[in-house]
């Protein structure tokens, strides 16, 4: 028989072909079910379908010289889930669970967005919104830019995957819903910042393509008033999804 040579870029959806035939049969995925305890049921979840999507964790948004810090707010909430997600981090990779980082990185001549969503970041038009400089001379959230990268804390990212994204939602005009059902993805467990605004619209909007959504809540943090953070745990627990605590899952991938 001729020697048949894989093609794809996902390990579970490849064909294997030569130059005289195609086969379309794909390697079976073997399961690896844990049981977590969630809110507002425990849940049963697949590792073997599962990815650990990370929100926003970047310089802008949690760094003391960041743009929310220059603009006056408290950018501690984000600060304070570096350590539980490093912990969270850590475990996904050694159980090769996909690590993706969905961070907001703009074109530099900001032609895909309009002043709806630029309003929302410089509503008097006289302040420092998207694309302008911080004191540091980093653009605002450019991707490339100091300003959209990831916090150095977090280390090496270069084995993940990462998803540059224009709105709060992850999935409006990206790449994110393509690449994760090419790995045969149906779990997501999200991190994050904010919790009432970019992680609970890419919550949701992954509830409504049919995945099934975790929120690891000590792993995910707002900037915003406590009132917006209880609205959105009650909305996830009772419309979009489950919450569970990151300790719970690493024990269960351990035990795996």
């Amino acid at each position: 028989m001729a020697v048949m040579h894989p093609l794809g870029s996902a390990p579970h959806n490849q064909w294997r072909v030569n130059e005289a035939a195609v086969d379309f049969v794909r390697t079976p995925r073997v399961p690896r079910p844990v049981a977590i305890p969630a809110t507002p049921q425990h849940i049963r979840l697949d590792l073997a379908r599962t990815a650990l999507v990370i929100v926003d964790m970047q310089n802008d948004f949690c760094h003391a010289d960041g743009w929310l810090a220059s603009i006056g707010v408290d950018v501690s909430p984000g600060q304070r889930l570096i350590a539980p997600i490093h912990a969270m981090l850590a475990e996904a990779r050694n159980a090769n669970i996909p690590v993706v980082w969905v961070n907001w990185g703009n074109r530099p001549d900001l032609l895909n967005l309009g002043p709806s969503t630029l309003h929302v970041y410089n509503a008097s038009g006289t302040g420092t919104g998207l694309g302008n400089p911080l004191a540091n001379g980093a653009p605002v959230l450019q991707a490339g830019s100091w300003a959209a990268a990831i916090l150095d804390e977090f280390g090496d990212t270069a084995g993940d995957i990462h998803v540059a994204k224009f709105s709060m939602s992850g999935f409006w005009e990206t790449h994110l819903d393509a690449i994760l059902r090419n790995l045969g993805v149906t779990t997501l467990l999200f991190a994050g910042v904010n919790l009432d605004q970019c992680v609970l619209c890419t919550f949701q909007d992954a509830s409504f393509r049919g995945y099934d959504c975790v929120l690891l809540e000590d792993c995910s943090a707002t900037t915003s008033p406590g009132f917006c953070a209880e609205a959105t745990l009650y909305n996830i627990r009772q419309c979009f999804g489950f919450v569970a605590a990151s300790p719970d899952v690493i024990d269960a991938v351990k035990q795996a």
